[in-house]
């Protein structure tokens, strides 16, 4: 059955689309400036456009004439220049003297460029921004490679990106999957890359690059939802390290055979912490310290050095509280890790990014 819906939910593939067609859906975060920095450059291009204009129709003045039969000086050459890139053109009145040019060129000419900007302005914005998304679209699509790809950007979605960037994890590198517009327009402005669709589809986790992905988070409100969308993202990427979140735990079981490497029961947790507070509320604040990697002490995951390489884990110069060998994790006590070996990684505490 879930096999089914799997293939009917194919039924549109969003990578296969042009990257011009995909604005709206894949969007990409670029670097923010403020308006009058925006439209400082545009009067700098503009007056560069005039001047050079000008120097141009100076130096063939020869080929030029005015009503009064009279050469051109550098002031003509700058008047002629204003009224053709404003597309002014000629009309019954024509200036003749210095002075009326000259006003022409300082006060009217900016006029009609406003007028202009005013007029048309949003309209080539709009268009300009709509080109620049479809490159950058591109270039991300055929770059993006060993990133982490985060399902729902609710509370669990928010929370982990937070621990990840703390981490060390640029904004950069992870894509946010949400069906939700607004929440993404909050991720977008986070400078996350942000994919908007149902993450149970896989053209639409194919779009956020899952398929290269080093990494899979899903954090979605639902468990269904959970469970689909990680056999989903598992079917596309065999080797990604996937992590779920699930409401209930009777739901474990169901998001270990999707192909979820961990699982976190969010209900029990929280239970669990609620339960500690009640007697040791200490203990609640020494779990969040260590949960939150850029203050404080935090829990964190390390190759064992050369010099380490046959001692206890007891001895190191890190609190270890684990040893991770061929994939599993024993307790520090654990008889089978009483000697550290090559290619072990230790589970340890180390201190915040903020000490």
């Amino acid at each position: 059955m879930v096999r089914r819906r799997l293939r009917r939910l194919r039924g549109e593939e969003l990578h296969d689309r042009p990257d011009y067609a995909l604005v709206g859906v894949l969007h990409i975060p670029e670097l923010q400036q403020s308006p009058g920095r925006a439209i400082s450059r545009r009067v700098v291009f503009a007056t560069f456009a005039l001047v050079a204009t000008a120097v141009i129709v100076f130096l063939d003045r020869d080929g030029y004439r005015d009503t009064q039969d009279n050469p051109l000086s550098f002031l003509d050459a700058m008047y002629y220049s204003a009224v053709t890139l404003s597309t002014t053109g000629y009309g019954d009145i024509t200036p003749i003297t210095p002075s009326a040019r000259l006003i022409n060129l300082l006060i009217i000419t900016p006029l009609r460029v406003l007028f202009l900007i005013v007029l048309i302005g949003t309209t080539l914005e709009v268009l300009t921004e709509r080109s620049r998304q479809a490159l950058k679209i591109q270039r991300w699509r055929n770059s993006v490679r060993n990133h982490t790809v985060v399902i729902g950007y609710g509370t669990k979605g928010r929370t982990a990106i937070d621990a990840m960037i703390g981490d060390g994890v640029k904004t950069s590198e992870i894509v946010v999957v949400d069906a939700n517009p607004d929440v993404l327009e909050v991720a977008a402005a986070r400078g996350l890359v942000t994919v908007r669709g149902d993450a149970t589809k896989s053209d639409v986790l194919r779009l956020a690059g899952v398929v290269h992905a080093s990494s899979i988070v899903v954090a979605a409100n639902r468990d269904d939802t959970a469970v689909l969308a990680t056999l989903t993202a598992r079917e596309l990427n065999p080797r990604a390290k996937i992590v779920a979140s699930i409401r209930e735990s009777e739901n474990t079981h169901l998001m270990r055979q999707s192909g979820a490497n961990s699982v976190v029961v969010s209900s029990e947790t929280a239970g669990r912490l609620l339960g500690i507070a009640t007697m040791t509320p200490s203990v609640v604040e020494v779990i969040e310290d260590l949960l939150t990697p850029d203050e404080g002490y935090a829990i964190a995951e390390r190759e064992v050095e050369p010099t380490e390489t046959g001692g206890s884990p007891s001895h190191t110069r890190d609190i270890v509280l684990g040893v991770v060998r061929d994939g599993k994790l024993h307790r520090v006590d654990d008889i089978v890790v009483e000697q550290i070996e090559v290619g072990d990684r230790l589970l340890y505490v180390r201190k915040g990014a903020s000490e």
